[in-house]
């Protein structure tokens, strides 16, 4: 017979493991001596320290879930309580039993930082909501849909709350997004219209300007063109690519007629070579304006120089173009000046332009890889091949980048 402090081997083969509730069978031995017997079975012992030591340190050092953990303590404690094995079986169950209150605490504590993480991400949520709910009510068409846009990245990157908190919460942000969105489409619809109004006032503005060119009736007609001079001004701005046309349409007629006046009032030259001289004068201060640097004040002052040119009359007709083409460069500065303010601030032409780029962007990236990939796996040809196409896509991503500049972006 063989024995140790924990187990003990009798005379017929059998191993016993001591135990605070006296001696347990562990098994039977008959392949070889008691002391191999007892190794034996101390080395299974020594393989349950093991694993349990390994069970400690991932509940200690992991995020192996309470139960997964419980699951494997379970496991354990079934090898455990079959005394297979030689050894302070005891301490086991007692490293066990701890076990099982570190994995309970830990997801107590898991509990309260779940609880906590949901309560923030509400409060974050609801102060989300919130702002999005006041930029409804914006005026600021690219500002407030930038900062919308924004939103919804940090609303991506929170944690889901409980279906129902979720949901409703989301539903405010959705419909305080889209109210945004309806108003801005209203507001810029609103601009087409009114260039839309515009441009059918002066196709009827230069309609008459036409019927009345071929009129020898000097002085009220030349008045009925300066009121629709005034009318062309109060109209506002049609569509860009009918105001150009439109204009010289109706400086057309006037011209035709102004023309045909100055040839009959022949003797007014002198008068008219003054009015030259005061519109040189004019049209030199309004080229000070240049380049537009203050748009409002720049737009302000060419107004005030337009009255007074209007108020000198006629200029002879030989040098009626030369004078009024350098008025009308600093008036089409300031028409382009306006136009570039209108693309800068139009939020849905920004939107294409970055969606675009992005594209681009995207492929671009895309082919880099595939080209790295194919030079890693020898295949030349292909290599070069991509890189045609990279060169293709990589200068209309330059040319994108160059338009998205248009919009300070």
């Amino acid at each position: 017979m063989s024995s140790d402090p924990w187990g003990r081997v009798d005379e017929t083969g059998t191993v016993y493991v001591r135990t605070a509730d006296g001696e347990q069978v562990v098994g039977s031995w008959q392949a070889g001596s008691p002391e191999e017997a007892l190794a034996y079975f101390e080395r299974k012992y020594e393989g349950l320290v093991v694993e349990i030591g390994l069970l400690e340190k991932r509940v200690q050092t992991t995020d192996l879930s309470a139960k997964d953990a419980q699951a494997a303590i379970g496991h354990l404690r079934e090898q455990v309580d079959a005394h297979h094995a030689v050894g302070d079986l005891e301490s086991l169950r007692s490293r066990l039993d701890k076990l099982v209150e570190t994995v309970e605490a830990r997801r107590e504590e898991r509990k309260v930082q779940r609880a906590k993480q949901s309560d923030e991400a509400r409060h974050s949520k609801e102060a989300l909501v919130v702002e999005a709910e006041e930029l409804a009510q914006s005026d600021q068409w690219r500002a407030a849909g930038e900062r919308l846009r924004a939103l919804v990245d940090t609303w991506k990157g929170l944690p889901r709350l409980d279906r129902k908190s979720d949901d409703e919460l989301w539903h405010r942000f959705s419909h305080a997004r889209s109210a945004f969105s309806k108003r801005r489409k209203a507001h810029f619809a609103q601009l087409d219209a009114q260039r839309e109004d515009a441009r059918k006032t002066k196709e009827k503005l230069v309609a008459e300007a036409e019927a009345l060119s071929a009129s020898a009736d000097w002085g009220p007609t030349a008045a009925r063109y300066r009121e629709l001079m005034a009318d062309w001004k109060a109209a506002g701005r049609a569509q860009r690519e009918h105001e150009d046309d439109l204009w010289n349409r109706f400086r057309g007629a006037q011209d035709v007629f102004f023309a045909a006046r100055s040839s009959v009032f022949a003797e007014r030259d002198a008068e008219q070579s003054e009015n030259l001289k005061l519109k040189e004068e004019l049209a030199e201060e309004a080229e000070k304006l240049l380049p537009i640097t203050d748009l409002k004040s720049s737009r302000a002052a060419f107004r005030s120089i337009n009255e007074r040119w209007e108020a000198i009359g006629h200029v002879p007709r030989d040098a009626r173009s030369r004078v009024e083409g350098r008025m009308h460069s600093v008036e089409r500065a300031i028409q382009e000046a306006e136009e570039a303010e209108w693309r800068r601030t139009n939020p849905e032409a920004r939107a294409r332009a970055e969606g675009l780029t992005g594209q681009l962007q995207a492929a671009v990236d895309k082919l880099r890889g595939q080209i790295e990939q194919a030079r890693s796996q020898g295949n030349n040809a292909k290599a070069e091949k991509l890189e045609r196409e990279l060169e293709g896509r990589q200068a209309l991503l330059d040319q994108a980048l160059k338009g998205l500049q248009e919009f300070g972006g």
